[in-house]
């Protein structure tokens, strides 16, 4: 495949999704990581994208949100080895807040034999996949509808959680970094993340390897207040190793 050719691939997922990863994209056009790393830095000496660590993301997509139906499509493989890490972490009788996200679903589908276990969210998806389990509590909490991620947020979804308190938070993001910890584009999910966050003893942070030193326009949770991260061989070892130095407990799937 000529060079023009793949950068226009790149630059037409790109545009559907706000970001890609070197490697999902050298699967894609059945490249090396080598030559897709030469393609994005020409694209970005010419201001077609912004250079990431492993991968790429449009000039503007720090302020951009990404639908369920856009992340759904990506690193599925990981997303559940991460789901399955998450898992071991929790044991029957625990009371749990599980936000919403493709990563935090995939761990939901999962939930259901574990006995008198109790699940707090403001995911409607997450509702849904532990719908037919008898052995889970699931409450649901009030909000707004923001329907590119299926989920509620907002002052109503803040309220519901403020009184509550649970052994953990699995919760998602788009960008995680040692400076700025957990971060999304919209400041109505970070600040619901948030209470998700205050409302728990120990945060876990769930986030496949495109997310890793990735920074997005709102914080949601410092990283002094995340205790976990749990993420996948493919993400950045210099990354994980700065976010181990200050003091988050880094597992990989």
């Amino acid at each position: 495949m000529l060079s023009v050719e793949r950068r226009r691939l790149i630059a037409e997922n790109l545009r559907s999704r706000g970001v890609v990863s070197v490697g999902e994209m050298a699967e894609a056009l059945g490249t090396t990581e080598i030559t897709v790393r030469r393609d994005m830095r020409a694209m970005a000496k010419d201001g077609l994208l912004v250079r990431a660590h492993g991968g790429a993301l449009l000039p503007s997509a720090i302020g951009h949100e990404p639908s369920y139906s856009e992340k759904a499509h990506q690193a599925g493989a990981e997303k559940a080895s991460i789901a399955g890490l998450a898992l071991e972490m929790i044991r029957p009788g625990d009371s749990i807040l599980v936000g919403p996200g493709t990563t935090t679903l995939a761990l939901a589908r999962l939930l259901g034999d574990v006995a008198e276990l109790t699940v707090v969210t403001n995911s409607l998806l997450v509702a849904q996949a532990l719908m037919a389990s008898p052995r889970v509590e699931v409450i649901l909490t009030g909000g707004t509808l923001r329907r590119s991620i299926h989920a509620l947020v907002g002052p109503a979804a803040e309220e519901s959680v403020r009184a509550l308190r649970a052994s953990k938070a699995f919760i998602s993001g788009n960008g995680f970094t040692a400076e700025r910890g957990l971060s999304t584009p919209s400041p109505l999910v970070a600040a619901t993340d948030r209470a998700f966050a205050s409302a728990a003893q120990q945060v876990v942070v769930l986030a496949d390897h495109t997310k890793i030193g990735q920074d997005t326009m709102c914080q949601t949770v410092p990283v002094g207040r995340v205790h976990t991260l749990i993420t996948d061989s493919r993400a950045d070892p210099a990354v994980l190793a700065a976010i181990r130095e200050v003091g988050v407990d880094v597992r990989v799937a």
